[in-house]
């Protein structure tokens, strides 16, 4: 356990030469300059263990432990700024649910859906006044997975943007997921969603969509049974939130939420390595 970082499971963070044989090959190629080369480069696959050391510990980058030589916190900072522009996480996240899906793993029939928010101490882009936090600046995470717990897609928002409105925009964040014979799979039998999410022409859309939608009523009581089958969506969330990193609002936020989805991915597909 490294001291003052709260982090009691110490191999959270490291690279196995599995996971890094799925990941090096979609990371931008950087030649070296032949003449004044300055200093070598970092090694990636350190830079990425620093990334998911604050991702787990939920540190500030200037606070990574020199001692773990991951290298300094501003080097995996750049890093994962360099590869979150250059799109590294939307690929490998669908090249882990295209693995799911070849292993049998992922399971169309019906998708869940939720929204759940975190603070913003910080303000910036994709924040507002939360109504669940006492008018509190916040964002909200939007997430759907699976009838399983595997998160699909997840989309960040303002604290303030109501869960109906981000329905049909995580619906068409699903990837197209190959895996499988014929063509890639990208929408769910059904979606399955809590009162937030009711209104008429949300349920429209998502037919139109070809997606049937299971969304419970407001004023009605309990007892639709959707309960028993939606909770898989907070389970995800219950997995995602355990990345400390994710409790804090940031500008680099939404590359840790896709990295946060890519490693809960990476775990289901242990038992078919």
């Amino acid at each position: 356990m490294i001291r003052g970082c709260g982090v009691a499971r110490p191999k959270l963070w490291e690279v196995d030469d599995e996971l890094w044989a799925v990941i090096a090959p979609l990371l931008p190629k950087v030649e070296r300059r032949t003449r004044h080369p300055g200093r070598k480069r970092h090694p990636d696959r350190l830079a990425f263990q620093g990334i998911l050391f604050v991702l787990h510990a939920g540190i500030a980058w200037e606070h990574l432990p020199q001692e773990l030589g991951f290298g300094s916190g501003m080097t995996c900072w750049r890093r994962l700024a360099e590869w979150t522009e250059a799109g590294v996480w939307p690929r490998l996240d669908e090249v882990l649910l295209a693995k799911l899906r070849s292993a049998n793993a992922l399971d169309f029939s019906r998708a869940a859906v939720d929204g759940s928010h975190i603070r913003a101490f910080k303000g910036g882009a994709k924040t507002g006044r939360s109504p669940v936090d006492r008018g509190r600046t916040g964002s909200k995470h939007h997430l759907i997975t699976d009838a399983t717990d595997i998160p699909l897609a997840a989309t960040l928002t303002g604290g303030n943007r109501d869960d109906v409105t981000r329905l049909i925009p995580l619906l068409e964040a699903v990837p197209p997921v190959p895996g499988k014979r014929g063509r890639p799979r990208r929408r769910p039998d059904a979606v399955l969603a809590d009162r937030g999410y009711d209104h008429d022409k949300c349920r429209r859309l998502i037919r139109h969509l070809g997606v049937k939608p299971l969304i419970a009523r407001r004023g009605t009581e309990h007892g639709s049974r959707l309960g028993t089958q939606r909770w898989v969506v907070e389970l995800a969330f219950a997995h995602l939130h355990w990345f400390r990193r994710l409790r804090i609002r940031d500008d680099i936020h939404e590359a840790f939420l896709t990295l946060g989805c890519v490693l809960i991915c990476w775990r289901r597909l242990k038992p078919f390595r």
